[in-house]
């Protein structure tokens, strides 16, 4: 397909990013072209938008950024086999090289050659995206578009909370963004026994007491730590799901884990950060897992079962849903963070 589309760009290596047309990309034997339908807006992107010391380390401009999104197939490559025109796909954001150490031994999701959509190349935030026929994740027509544009980012959730048991545990969420959001719901579901929800923001709390927090704690009122201690008798809980990058929150997260218990760690620090490394790790014989996308495809089959037993409304977490022309718009609304997951449509 030849032409011009609209697409959100950052042009620069500053704050910020800029509307613009550019050319509809161009796709390989083995590529797709997918119109884009829908598409959220991550705390990945904030850090681009903003041009972060993580993001400043992390990509080179200019680029089309975004990454989660779900749209129509309306051009196929010469070599693609199980997708055609009219398919309805969200796509898996990590290309992996498929050849190295990690990707042969079942360790693709951290695979050392990786290409991310929307940091390595262009991403979502756009009419058009070219993807890898091996990326693609096919979706039934019938998903909401919003809910469809979501599945990449409720797998982190789902990869967080499911490395190790959760059954019956006591967990802590410390930031209850979107995948925060969704970590609560699927403790919920999974039968952990208390879920303690830790957030600054008065409305995301108030979404986690209705995706099933037991205990729902702000850090900027409250000790969550000392709570958290009281509730289970100075024991701390079995898993704490962290979920903010607050290097503030990640040492209070640690603090409050119990002995032997397990940590997963999502959020993305945008520095350095320090920790108490002998006594609440060491010590404790913490188990830590850090929690790089999706495991590639295991993650992805989970999320379709979930979202289809329907045992959790995704919807809940969507708090709005713009038009494209108000990116600008949609990222004051998220970087303020009086918000849950924030759609954009086309």
């Amino acid at each position: 397909m030849i032409g011009k589309m609209q697409a959100a760009l950052k042009a620069e290596a500053a704050p910020g990013a800029k509307v613009a047309l550019v050319n509809i990309p161009q796709i390989g034997s083995r590529d797709v072209l997918v119109q884009v339908k829908a598409a959220s807006i991550c705390g990945t992107d904030m850090h681009i938008y903003e041009w972060d010391a993580w993001a400043q380390s992390r990509m080179t401009v200019p680029r089309i950024f975004g990454h989660e999104f779900a749209g129509e197939v309306v051009e196929v490559g010469s070599e693609v086999t199980t997708l055609a025109p009219g398919d309805f796909v969200a796509a898996e954001t990590h290309i992996t090289c498929g050849h190295c150490y990690q990707c042969r031994t079942g360790q693709a999701h951290v695979c050392r050659n990786v290409q991310i959509l929307g940091i390595d190349r262009d991403g979502a935030f756009a009419e058009y995206i070219a993807i890898p026929e091996s990326v693609a994740w096919k979706t039934g027509k019938e998903i909401d578009h919003s809910v469809a544009s979501i599945q990449e980012p409720f797998g982190n959730a789902v990869h967080a909370t499911f490395a190790d048991e959760i059954t019956s545990k006591t967990v802590a969420v410390f930031g209850c963004g979107p995948i925060g959001l969704w970590a609560v719901g699927l403790c919920r579901i999974s039968g952990s026994s208390d879920i303690f929800a830790i957030e600054p923001n008065h409305k995301r709390l108030a979404i986690a007491t209705t995706m099933g927090a037991n205990y729902v704690y702000n850090p900027l009122g409250v000790d969550p730590v000392q709570q958290i201690l009281e509730a289970t008798d100075g024991l701390g809980v079995d898993v704490v799901l962290e979920m903010s990058g607050n290097a503030g929150a990640i040492r209070q997260g640690f603090k409050a884990l119990r002995n032997g218990g397990r940590v997963s760690l999502l959020g993305i620090p945008s520095h350095n950060i320090d920790l108490d490394l002998a006594n609440d790790i060491i010590f404790k014989g913490a188990t830590v897992y850090g929690i790089s996308g999706r495991r590639i495809f295991d993650t992805w089959y989970r999320t379709r079962r979930i979202l289809e037993a329907g045992q959790l409304d995704l919807k809940q977490v969507i708090t709005h849903t713009l038009p494209f022309d108000q990116i600008h718009e949609a990222m004051e609304i998220m970087k303020s963070g009086d918000c849950g997951k924030i759609v954009m449509t086309f």
